[in-house]
């Protein structure tokens, strides 16, 4: 409920305020709908990006299980690292509603691993599936970074906008009607003192 002696200028500010409130809900609402949005085509993407991880991983098992029974634990663990220091992870950055928004790439030249003693076929596959592997990694985890900023801010907005509908745009409706009320009544004494004054 509003103090003081109730004037147009405030019922007309508080009108305004009530108007932009009302904005600002609808602006919220259209946001949380394209962040849901957005959300969906990143969750489908995640599920495709994770079919491949779950394959490329089962590729790295297989290939690490046939160079196991080739060379044996200790035979697999004296072999050379393959050089990922010419690796990197290429991002494109984006943005939705103010929300960053990233798409990753593992970039990896064929690595040149020196051969080594008793190099084979399944070694070789197995240095390879394991590549594939990191690089399915990399577009996967940017995908889980996007969807956890998509979320955050989508319960953000959902937060914000309930706080206007249920909260702000509620008591301002009070506000303005307790005005007007109150103008209303003014306006009906002032008749009456007219009409006893005449």
């Amino acid at each position: 409920m509003s103090t003081g002696s109730p004037t147009r200028a405030a019922l007309l500010e508080l009108k305004d305020e009530r108007h932009a409130m009302r904005e600002g809900y609808v602006f919220l609402d259209e946001k949380c709908l394209l962040l849901a949005g957005e959300m969906l085509r990143q969750l489908r993407q995640h599920a495709t990006l994770e079919a491949e991880m779950r394959d490329a991983h089962e590729r790295a098992m297989h290939a690490l299980h046939a160079a196991l029974a080739r060379h044996g634990l200790q035979g697999l663990q004296v072999q050379p690292a393959v050089d990922a220091s010419a690796a990197s992870v290429s991002r494109q950055a984006g943005s939705l509603m103010g929300v960053r928004l990233q798409q990753a790439k593992w970039e990896s030249p064929h690595p040149e691993t020196p051969d080594s003693v008793g190099a084979s076929p399944e070694l070789h596959e197995c240095r390879r599936a394991f590549a594939l592997l990191a690089a399915a990694s990399a577009p996967l985890a940017a995908v889980v970074g996007n969807l956890e900023r998509l979320s955050q801010e989508y319960r953000r907005s959902v937060r914000r906008a309930r706080a206007l509908q249920d909260v702000l745009l509620p008591a301002l409706e009070r506000d303005v009607a307790d005005i007007e009320t109150r103008l209303e009544e003014l306006e009906q004494q002032e008749a009456v003192t007219m009409r006893h004054r005449a």
